[in-house]
């Protein structure tokens, strides 16, 4: 018997996804992680997402603290690109954080582009009715 899924089984187009890390903070396990949860999250958003690029790094270095830094780009067609940053004293934390700050903020953004209403089309259809 064949598994059903809940999601959208069409093929994610390859969406280009650059992660770099500053210092020794990530290794591979945690840049397979955020690599494939940027996929998940970002996914139903693929035909408006150009590329994305996260960076993490460890802002204080061997003091300690809540020094783990993760900020998260993703440039958007023909719109403004989506900037989020999530610090935690935990470097997964940190990712998840920003993951989820980062879903909700590309939500919004490609939302507002299908409510907002296009300048000048209420002039041209009253111009072509008259």
């Amino acid at each position: 018997m064949k598994k059903q899924s809940a999601g959208n089984d069409a093929p994610v187009a390859e969406m280009p996804i650059y992660i770099r890390s500053v210092g020794p903070v990530l290794g591979s396990g945690d840049r397979q992680y955020l690599r494939g949860k940027l996929g998940q999250k970002l996914c139903k958003f693929a035909p408006a997402v150009e590329r994305t690029s996260a960076r993490v790094e460890d802002i204080n270095g061997p003091r300690g603290g809540v020094d783990k830094r993760c900020r998260i780009k993703v440039v958007l067609r023909g719109l403004p690109s989506v900037v989020v940053e999530e610090r935690h004293e935990a470097l997964q934390a940190a990712m998840d954080g920003a993951l989820t700050r980062m879903e909700r903020a590309v939500c919004r953004a490609t939302d507002r582009r299908r409510t907002k209403p296009l300048k000048g089309r209420s002039r041209a259809l009253q111009t072509a009715n008259d």
